[in-house]
């Protein structure tokens, strides 16, 4: 499959791999360089992969709230909110974004999940007023991350975005084009998230990246720059972090499950969970040396094989390898020593605080 930018992928001589059928650019001229344009200036990214739901009716709130871990009621509207969709075994069939809009609610799921998530919630939505439509295909996704972002985007829309606070978002019209305006983002810098019309992407596209003021820098940067900056800041990928085998609890990410909120899926696996204590956690740590921590490496904690690296690198911006894993419960905490075995060989590593880069330390 391919997004509404493909052919500016194409143009731009993009290294365009397969990522859950989609048709995506990894990189464009590096990793590096485009994951520090992003945190010195502004990096765009494509994320039209990404799957829109619509829930609409007197139920759709009702309805969302069930579905997911957080609690959507709290919601004001023009407010976003992080959370998980849960199996009754309350682990993870998917994170999401929560939009709670005047009329709807819009549920915004990973790609590799989309079609689960749908087939997971659809019998579900049967038991409330409502209607969940899977608007993905017609809709675009694009990210304006980095320091810049605000000054690069602030000349074509009318609203003040400083006005817009951290997860909240707006309606507006964008040069021109009818948008989600949304300050969230996967990178842990400033920036939009741009919800359009599937066919008004390459549009919206060269409007970003037009040259303006030599000051306000565009970078476009691939899936490769948005890994690395999102390990950076500790924040979890789906199939590397979390899956249906860990809790929320587990990942560290308790703070999305509002257990006083009432019934929802997966709750009642995660009270007991709470009340029998948890047996792992989720750490990041440090190598000891320049050994790179890939993804799937065994990861041994006093002598034992306690699982495998979820997430590795060698992060640009903090210039050290790092990654993260599961820990017995009772050794995950900072400074705590484990091993990684690379190549046959036990490396050392230290478990250290998350995130691993301090927004706003610019190099």
């Amino acid at each position: 499959m391919k997004t509404p930018l493909h052919h500016e992928h194409e143009n731009l001589k993009a290294k365009m791999v397969d990522f859950h059928g989609w048709d995506m650019p990894v990189w464009y001229t590096g990793i590096k360089e485009e994951h520090m344009a992003t945190r010195r200036h502004a990096g765009l990214f494509d994320v039209s992969h990404m799957g829109e739901l619509m829930v609409t009716g007197p139920d759709a709130v009702a309805f969302a709230n069930h579905v997911t871990s957080n609690d959507v009621a709290a919601l004001a509207v023009g407010q976003v909110q992080y959370s998980t969709i849960l199996n009754d075994r309350g682990t993870i069939e998917d994170d999401c974004l929560v939009y709670r809009l005047a009329d709807r609610v819009m549920l915004v799921v990973n790609a590799g999940n989309r079609a689960k998530v749908v087939r997971h919630i659809t019998p579900m939505a049967a038991r409330f007023a409502c209607e969940l439509t899977d608007v993905s295909d017609a809709t675009a996704l694009l990210a304006l991350q980095g320091p810049l972002a605000e000054g690069v985007l602030q000349p074509l829309i009318a609203t003040d975005l400083s006005a817009i606070r951290y997860y909240h978002f707006i309606r507006d019209r964008v040069a021109g084009i009818p948008a989600i305006v949304s300050r969230t983002g996967y990178t842990g810098e400033d920036g939009f998230e741009l919800y359009v019309a599937a066919e008004a992407a390459p549009e919206l596209w060269g409007a970003l990246t037009q040259p303006r003021d030599a000051h306000l820098t565009v970078t476009p940067a691939g899936l490769g720059a948005r890994d690395t900056l999102r390990l950076e800041m500790g924040m979890a990928l789906y199939g590397h972090e979390i899956d249906d085998t860990t809790t929320p609890l587990e990942a560290n990410l308790g703070w999305v499950v509002k257990l006083g909120k009432g019934d929802f899926v997966g709750r009642e696996a995660l009270v007991a969970q709470k009340a029998a204590g948890l047996t792992r956690r989720l750490v990041g740590f440090q190598m000891a040396d320049r050994a790179f921590p890939r993804p799937g490496y065994p990861v041994f904690h006093a002598g034992d094989r306690s699982g495998v690296v979820c997430s590795g690198t060698v992060g640009p911006s903090v210039g050290v390898p790092i990654g993260t894993c599961y820990l017995p419960a009772a050794a995950a905490t900072p400074g705590q020593p484990l091993a990684v075995e690379i190549r046959g060989t036990q490396c050392p590593a230290t478990v250290v605080r998350v995130p691993f880069y301090a927004y706003g330390s610019h190099k």
